[in-house]
């Protein structure tokens, strides 16, 4: 009797520590390949894009979870993303795992970001360092555009050029997958607007 009372309460701690790990470790599973549905571009593709309609606009649609490219209205590329690991809401402060809304401008890149690659989004802007103040918090900052494998993980496992994790991830930046990245990167200037939405 005394062994079937310590296997089950060894077989039970298992259990739990199980869906504990997995609780905190599942948003990074991949989401389906079936579930992406963009077919990525040739250099001369990318080419006649930059010449004939040159993106304008950039558009983040927080609830849906997907980023557009515009030539003024027209919708040239739509790419899936992942956001902070707490994403309803404007972001208000430092840590607070939220992307923030309104509209802001993708100002600077970096080639050799923590995850591949990354546009840099213009948050805070005054008004949100204000409410920051009034609150008595840091705004933070750092919010990018990026990847979502390190170049470190890719040189390793070049499949997860295609990875986009199943659920919401970052500190508050918009994650898209690596190959989408070098599109976005080629296709997008420094000092085009992005309005990000909630």
């Amino acid at each position: 009797m005394n062994k079937k009372i310590i296997f089950f309460i060894f077989f039970l701690f298992f259990i739990i520590i199980g869906i504990l790990v997995y609780q905190k470790y599942a948003r990074y599973l991949p989401t389906e390949t079936s579930a992406i549905h963009v077919q990525n571009l040739t250099p001369t593709e990318i080419n006649k894009i930059r010449q004939e309609t040159p993106i304008t606009e950039v558009k983040a649609y927080k609830s849906a979870r997907h980023i557009q490219l515009l030539h003024h209205k027209q919708v040239i590329r739509d790419y899936p993303m992942r956001l902070g690991f707490e994403p309803i809401g404007h972001k208000v402060q430092e840590g607070d795992g939220k992307t923030p809304e309104g509209q802001y401008v993708l100002d600077w890149r970096n080639p050799k970001s923590a995850f591949y690659k990354s546009l840099h989004v213009s948050y805070p802007n005054a008004q949100d360092q204000a409410k920051a103040k009034q609150l008595g918090v840091s705004a933070g900052g750092d919010i990018m555009i990026h990847g979502s494998a390190t170049t470190a993980q890719v040189e390793k496992l070049p499949k997860l050029m295609d990875y986009l994790p199943r659920n919401d991830w970052t500190w508050g930046c918009m994650a898209v997958r690596n190959v989408d990245m070098d599109e976005i990167w080629k296709l997008v200037d420094d000092g085009t607007i992005i309005t990000i939405y909630p």
